[in-house]
């Protein structure tokens, strides 16, 4: 493995991100202090802590928010990086250079899972000053923020390769990612919901991704915790299988 090459890539990457890391941050972290200011202070005091397994409903959406931004930003910062080479033609630089798959992931998909973990560290941090929380699991939550910054920071390097303009780039995080992240359980648990919308909201991927990290918080979920892991890394597998065919392949790389 070029482990120098895999590096530069890295470097470069995460170069971009800290020139513009005011706007970069100031944005997810505006965001989410609205949404605890909004639901976890105004609307969280008039909620019943045993609808939401005894925790305040301030610390319950903590996880939903961790995960709306790691979703937007993994997928939003790996497929920028690597649609950028793509449009300004530096993408046969580096498919001439001695970097194969393993080296090409490393430096994109590390560097977009790093800045979606920096921001998920930060907006953690900006939660304390809102809510009073504390993480059940320490360990399962690091490991599975980490999980979900790499699976959707592949999703994303596959859509930045698939999109061959600025607007198919924003097609998938906003109109699908977000809108199903919003219905799979951010701000409610499925107990709340009535059927058949419990039954619909059970095939939304992102509900067991919601659900894995809030066990993780809060020691409780809607689903199987197994199930979630096991959902992850099934997706994790899948993204690197495509990946693997783009590159065997040449599928819009070459084209």
């Amino acid at each position: 493995m070029n482990l120098r090459g895999a590096l530069a890539i890295l470097t470069n990457e995460l170069a971009r991100f800290f020139r513009t890391a005011f706007g970069s941050i100031l944005s997810p972290v505006l965001t989410t202090s609205l949404y605890l200011v909004v639901f976890g202070a105004a609307i969280g005091s008039r909620m019943d802590p045993a609808q939401f397994g005894g925790s305040s409903y301030g610390a319950f959406i903590i996880p939903g928010l961790i995960m709306l931004t790691l979703l937007s930003e993994s997928t939003s910062n790996a497929s920028f990086g690597i649609y950028m080479p793509r449009f300004t033609g530096a993408i046969y630089e580096l498919l001439s250079a001695p970097v194969g798959v393993a080296e090409t992931l490393i430096g994109f998909v590390g560097a977009a899972a790093a800045k979606s973990l920096i921001i998920a560290a930060i907006i953690l941090g900006t939660a304390t000053l809102f809510v009073d929380y504390e993480i059940a699991h320490p360990f399962y939550a690091v490991g599975y923020i980490v999980l979900v910054a790499a699976a959707f920071s592949l999703f994303g390097f596959i859509l930045g390769i698939w999109a061959d303009g600025f607007e198919k780039l924003q097609i998938v995080p906003m109109l699908i990612l977000m809108p199903l992240t919003f219905l799979g359980g951010t701000f409610y648990s499925i107990d709340m919901l009535a059927e058949p919308w419990r039954t619909v909201a059970q095939f939304n991927p992102i509900f067991y991704l919601i659900n894995g990290l809030r066990w993780t918080f809060t020691g409780t979920s809607d689903v199987p915790i197994a199930l979630a892991f096991g959902l992850t890394l099934a997706f994790v597998g899948l993204c690197v299988a495509v990946v693997a065919f783009i590159f065997r392949t040449g599928w819009r790389l070459r084209d």
